[in-house]
């Protein structure tokens, strides 16, 4: 499988004086090109690529956890600033992120691919390379999917498969008033990111990286399922104060959030206050972070310090979960502190 280079933010390669396209391939040449950076397939797929369906054997006393997403072009990212091998990651970073979220442990996709005939037959190589070389970092193994042509924009769509114990399962309704809240990483990279592609200022960035190659919190997510250290978790694909929303709603909670506490990327929250805007709001209303936030009981502490000794990502604690239903973001001088209602993100679908 060829390596992918993720330190350097380009433009999308063109095709050359005379490169092959798509239009150019058939199916059955385009599946070649696919199996050709497959590793060889594990003992539980007893059929894979190649034919009709995939066959594979279920894990002993685990169940399956299954995700789907789709990337559009033109909605979810646009080729003019984001790379082939970035949108193969970030297409399966997506369905990664759900799996992190419930605790799950990657076993195998199946990529469902809609390709423009014009696209050149190098980009779709390199979009493979960003997919294949992700799956490969969380052992994750492409089982099948299916292939076709179209005139329009490029889709990438993933379902996912991954697997966990039935008492380690991590959902969003398991939240009771007095958890606190904690989110991994750091927020609003992405969305700053984004602008600066966008405006073409992104130069060296490691906020247009956030934006490009996003990296799932599966890590964390195993722990925190293992060690049962949250009553409830999320991830932030769509912008934390979309989460925290969520979360609320599904657990039939309210919550504050302390706009102090935001672990806000430092180069981001500078990008943001540059532009007149409100850092906090941005950072919280932005999405594609891919981090996870989670709910922890008071008593669970000492659980989730072992997670975080071991997980080699950061946590911070930015709120509390409340009986009231309201959501609301804190923020003010001290003696100044408001109460605003947190808006609620904005959402992939719009």
């Amino acid at each position: 499988m060829n390596s992918v280079d993720r330190g350097a933010v380009r433009e999308a390669a063109a095709p050359g004086p005379g490169g092959a396209v798509l239009a150019d391939c058939s199916e059955r040449e385009l599946i070649a090109r696919i199996e050709r950076r497959l590793p060889p397939p594990p003992a539980w797929m007893a059929v894979g690529i190649g034919d009709d369906a995939a066959v594979v054997e279920p894990e002993r006393n685990r169940l399956d956890v299954l995700s789907v997403d789709a990337l559009v072009e033109g909605v979810h990212f646009d080729r003019a600033f984001t790379p082939p091998d970035a949108i193969g990651h970030r297409a399966l970073a997506v369905n990664l992120s759900d799996l992190a979220a419930m605790g799950a442990t990657p076993r195998l996709c199946l990529l469902s691919l809609v390709l423009p005939g014009g696209w050149p037959v190098a980009d779709f190589e390199a979009m493979l390379d960003g997919l294949l070389a992700l799956a490969a970092r969380h052992r994750m193994h492409v089982a099948g999917g299916n292939l076709a042509r179209s005139p329009g924009p490029l889709v990438i769509d993933i379902t996912v498969s991954g697997t966990i114990k039935r008492r380690q399962i991590a959902t969003r309704s398991g939240a009771s008033p007095g958890d606190e809240l904690y989110v991994t990483g750091s927020i609003g990279a992405a969305a700053a990111g984004l602008e600066m592609l966008r405006e073409k200022d992104a130069s060296e960035s490691p906020c247009a990286a956030r934006y490009l190659y996003p990296e799932p919190r599966v890590r964390i997510g195993q722990l925190v399922a293992r060690n049962r250290a949250a009553s409830a978790c999320v991830d932030l694909s769509d912008g934390l104060a979309d989460a925290v929303h969520r979360l609320a709603e599904a657990s039939g909670v309210g919550a504050i959030i302390d706009d102090d506490a935001l672990p806000i990327e430092p180069s981001a929250r500078n990008w943001f206050e540059q532009r007149g805007g409100d850092a906090s709001l941005r950072a919280v209303t932005g999405g594609d972070d891919y981090e996870l936030l989670l709910a922890v009981r008071p008593r669970a502490r000492r659980r989730l310090a072992q997670v975080t000794r071991h997980a080699g990502t950061t946590l911070t604690r930015i709120g509390v979960c409340t009986a009231d239903r309201a959501v609301v973001l804190r923020s003010g001088p001290p003696d100044q502190r408001r109460d605003n209602p947190l808006p609620s993100g904005y959402g992939h679908f719009r």
